[in-house]
């Protein structure tokens, strides 16, 4: 890397969370009133205890907190940095109700699993051997809770990853780098892996090794592949060089490695969700001159975070709404986009027959992705009618009886969380499947997820060895 790159990173890319000081932290932690039907608790997807891991920390008891947090989402070390906590755990804080602060869940939650990376945490270890193989597709949040799960309940799980060296998906490539360093994915997918998870890199399944064979060689299947490529925009000049998917820039900027996208006078974004902003973010902050995002629907409709759009707006970005994409301009690489105007009529949205231009010289696409549909058609899975895997909400088992899926794969593109979340409640399901005989590890001492605020299956039970006194 470059010293010109060294320096964009260095004055651009900074955390946008930084960590708590030590004292900054038991502070923190002593604001916290712990209460005891705690939001916070229902509105994280995982179900992690806060009050509890918090008090953890208030007493100085880091490792403690760290397993509170690693035993109910696996990925509590990403997810301190990557989940959008104004919208979930924070966002439920009865300090809002007084027009108060919330409680810096996220940072306390990094505090404590910072700790145990730090110190080489190992909180858990697999069960005996139980004798029975389950194989875990994608390399993802969600196949990676999954196979750590599955490991803690002495499974023997081999991974299948087709990127040739590095897994974690969108964990590892998706995240804006000013949130999360692909390090920090990385290092917790070395701890995780620690459990004894066989994986196979560079394995694609139905490419290079048929359903058919893992469903002979193992009892069960969980598929956590996540989304595909891009949607097209299916307009002329999509193919001329300056254009982009969001998913691809992205890459390369978590990748350090600026020489692919080039410099950019204008970069245009088409899109309006939550990757649109990390794609007009990290085009301001490589060097475009001027970003703009470009909306077909009202600033009202668009999906991104409020939190998210108005970081956007901070690093300067110009917004257009009701603009949508007609053709790309340009001999050989992008030297403009056109627009038609649209606006809502009786709740549908038309296009007002008027055009504009702007000129650029890269375009980003970020208006979602597609489904893989060949795997599921291998699998002869049954699909919801936008192409997700269909599955029984309580178990996320597929309408094939020893297939269960999760992720993105079955919600069509969420929270890291989220994946985290369906990767565990699989786990337990295909564990209830395998040895319906056997009783819970802990008895009723285990977390009950909810749906829609309906009391389903167990997503984790609690294992006896990492069992601790409340508060703790």
């Amino acid at each position: 890397m470059d010293s010109a790159t060294k320096k964009i990173f260095r004055e651009n890319f900074a955390e946008i969370n930084p960590a708590l000081r030590p004292e900054e932290a038991v502070v923190e932690a002593n604001r916290c009133l712990y209460c005891y039907d705690a939001p916070c608790i229902k509105a994280c997807p995982t179900h992690i205890d806060i009050p509890r891991f918090i008090k953890q920390i208030a007493s100085n008891n880091l490792v403690g907190s760290a397993k509170t947090i690693l035993e109910a989402n696996a990925l509590g070390h990403s997810c301190a940095r990557a989940c959008p906590v104004e919208v979930l755990c924070e966002g439920s804080c009865v300090y809002h109700d007084w027009q108060e602060k919330p409680i810096s869940i996220a940072s306390l939650q990094r505090r404590a699993t910072d700790h145990a990376n730090a110190t080489g945490l190992r909180p858990f270890k697999p069960a005996p051997d139980n004798g029975h193989r389950v194989a875990v597709i994608g390399g993802g949040p969600a196949g990676l809770s999954c196979a750590s799960y599955l490991r803690r309940l002495g499974y023997a799980v081999v991974l299948f990853e087709k990127h040739k060296k590095v897994p974690g998906g969108l964990n590892t490539f998706g995240i804006a780098e000013y949130k999360m360093d692909q390090k920090v994915s990385l290092d917790e997918i070395k701890r995780l892996f620690q459990l004894g998870i066989d994986v196979k890199m560079g394995v694609e399944v139905g490419r290079d090794i048929a359903p058919e064979r893992l469903l002979k060689d193992f009892e069960a299947v969980f598929i956590g592949i996540g989304l595909g490529e891009t949607h097209s925009l299916g307009i002329p000049g999509e193919g001329l060089r300056g254009v982009w998917d969001a998913l691809s820039f992205i890459r390369f900027v978590k990748d350090r490695d600026l020489g692919p996208i080039g410099k950019s006078d204008c970069t245009v974004v088409i899109g309006a969700g939550n990757t649109s902003i990390d794609a007009v973010t990290q085009s301001k902050r490589t060097g475009a001159k001027r970003v703009v995002m470009a909306y077909r629907r009202s600033e009202a409709e668009m999906g991104a975070y409020g939190f998210e759009y108005a970081l956007a707006k901070s690093d300067g970005a110009e917004f257009l709404w009701h603009a949508s994409p007609v053709r790309i301009l340009g001999k050989g690489r992008v030297e403009g986009i056109e627009f038609a105007r649209t606006k809502a009529v009786g709740g549908k949205l038309k296009v007002t027959g008027s055009t504009f231009k702007v000129a650029c010289d890269r375009v980003i696409k970020a208006i979602g992705q597609t489904k893989h549909f060949a795997l599921a058609k291998a699998f002869d899975l049954k699909l919801a009618s936008d192409g997700r895997i269909s599955v029984e909400p309580e178990t996320l088992r597929a309408s094939h009886p020893r297939v269960f899926a999760g992720g993105d794969a079955i919600n069509g593109g969420k929270e890291v969380v989220n994946a985290a979340a369906d990767g565990k409640r699989a786990a337990w399901a295909i564990h209830r499947a395998l040895q319906p005989g056997v009783p819970a590890p802990a008895g009723n001492d285990y977390w009950i997820s909810t749906i829609d605020g309906r009391k389903v299956a167990p997503i984790m039970p609690k294992l006896p060895s990492e069992r601790t006194k409340a508060h703790g």
